[in-house]
């Protein structure tokens, strides 16, 4: 049996500087020099080389508002996107269980693109053949990444909204017990992840920025997970408000409604088991287009930005790091700010998933639908998707009564792939999560023991 080169724990993940110091010195030279060196996996992690959250704080300028844009950025991952960390995490959980054996187990990774892209990575590195299901209408990059990494495709039919065709087709090859899914819908490693590393990275990034508070925290849910860093900014900042992202197009948990779009990673039409619906406060909805265009502009626009008012060092930045759901999440950070009436020294904190990296072919078939995109075009965009952003389609879901429109769409997604209302129940209960979420210290102790 191969030797397992176990990686780091929950805290590890949050704060590196706890890893001993000369694996965190091999583990940053192989992010540079060698990304599938295992070592990488001491990588996962929101921070840089100097232990600070990699971030990048919107100015006035190109967002309209007083309050702070804080974007934590996930390009800077290994794979490319911080969906390699609840990839990773459901993995080593299934590993010191003993539920997921090397040698003997096939991993599965059902995806619309980056946790399939984490799934591919991780296995790799930890020794797993990998099979990603996913559906046959995402950018070419994602399945070349996925290759890359020695990961094998499964293909449903469909693009982001018929995620669901995945999840059946992961029922079905799991009748094979030789099959373990990383169900990043539905396993709690992904809320794990996200509320512990996630949301107490997010309370990091806001110090010196602003009032040093959260005041709202926006996603646009695929699985759901990124949400749940939601859970821990509460439980700092008990006034702060948590918005989940949808497509216009296709706005499930808005008001049921279902459609093709094209933000890829997003809007699955279904509410996920792994979303806490009492920590979601308000949905909102982002035209698809919008968040296309938004990244021609942050790749190709710079002089447009600049003529904004933004500094042109910072436009530069921002070129490679931002994907169509980050530029989605920027935009509901600006919408939620307007509705909220924040003011300076207000912080809303929001995350960009991942880089331009596996973005060229959406932007080649944005530009074969334009007739013409010079400058100009590119002027008008930067004004009127970032400083026109409105409070449109803003929806409120902080009351009980309206939650459970959320509540009953869970139990219509769920009830059919097994599991009871009773747990479903359960749910409505911040102490199931909170449950779910002292896991992470127990999970610290059995890898730090196994490694």
């Amino acid at each position: 049996m191969p030797k397992i080169p176990f990686g780091p724990n929950y805290d590890e993940m949050l704060d590196p500087s706890l890893v001993d110091k000369s694996v965190r010195a091999k583990a940053l030279t192989a992010l540079k020099q060698d990304e599938l060196d295992p070592i990488n996996l001491f990588n996962i992690t929101w921070k840089d080389a100097t232990n600070k959250v990699r971030k990048v704080v919107l100015p006035t300028a190109l967002t309209g508002i007083d309050a702070n844009v804080v974007v934590m950025l996930g390009c800077g991952f290994p794979s490319g996107s911080h969906k390699v960390g609840p990839a990773y995490s459901t993995l080593i959980e299934g590993l010191v269980d003993g539920e997921i054996i090397p040698g003997e187990h096939t991993i599965l990774g059902p995806s619309t693109g980056n946790f399939g892209i984490g799934t591919a990575y991780v296995s790799k590195l930890l020794g797993f053949r990998a099979i990603v299901i996913m559906p046959d209408n995402m950018s070419k990059e994602r399945y070349a990444r996925i290759k890359k990494y020695g990961g094998e495709l499964e293909l449903t039919p469909g693009s982001e909204s018929d995620v669901i065709l995945t999840l059946e087709k992961t029922r079905e090859l799991m009748k094979n017990p030789k099959n373990k899914a990383l169900a990043q819908f539905e396993l709690f490693p992904n809320y794990r992840f996200h509320r512990h590393v996630t949301g107490n990275s997010a309370i990091e990034a806001v110090k010196g920025v602003g009032n040093g508070r959260i005041a709202g925290f926006t996603s646009a849910p695929g699985s759901a997970g990124t949400l749940a860093a939601g859970d821990q900014i509460k439980v700092a900042f008990p006034e702060a408000k948590i918005a989940a992202l949808e497509p216009y197009e296709c706005s499930t948990l808005a008001n049921g409604g279902r459609g093709q779009h094209r933000i890829e990673g997003i809007g699955d039409k279904m509410c996920t088991l792994i979303h806490n619906v009492l920590a979601t406060d308000f949905v909102i909805l982002i035209k698809d287009e919008e968040t296309v265009q938004g990244v021609k502009i942050f790749h190709d626009g710079v002089e447009s930005l600049v003529k904004m008012g933004v500094d042109r060092d910072l436009a530069l930045s921002l070129r490679d790091a931002f994907g169509p759901s980050g530029i989605c999440n920027v935009l509901g950070a600006i919408k939620m700010a307007k509705f909220l009436r924040l003011g300076p020294g207000d912080n809303v904190v929001t995350v960009a998933t991942d880089g331009f990296d596996r973005y060229n072919s959406v932007l080649d078939e944005m530009n074969s639908r334009y007739l013409e995109l010079a400058p100009v075009v590119l002027d008008r965009w930067t004004h009127d998707i970032f400083l026109g952003a409105s409070e449109e389609h803003v929806f409120d879901f902080r009351k009980p009564s309206v939650k459970e429109q959320l509540y009953l769409q869970k139990e219509n997604d769920w009830i059919k792939f097994g599991y009871t209302k009773q747990f479903l129940d359960s749910m409505r209960s911040q102490g199931f999560w909170d449950a779910q979420y002292a896991k992470v210290q127990d999970y610290n102790l059995k890898i730090a023991a196994s490694r």
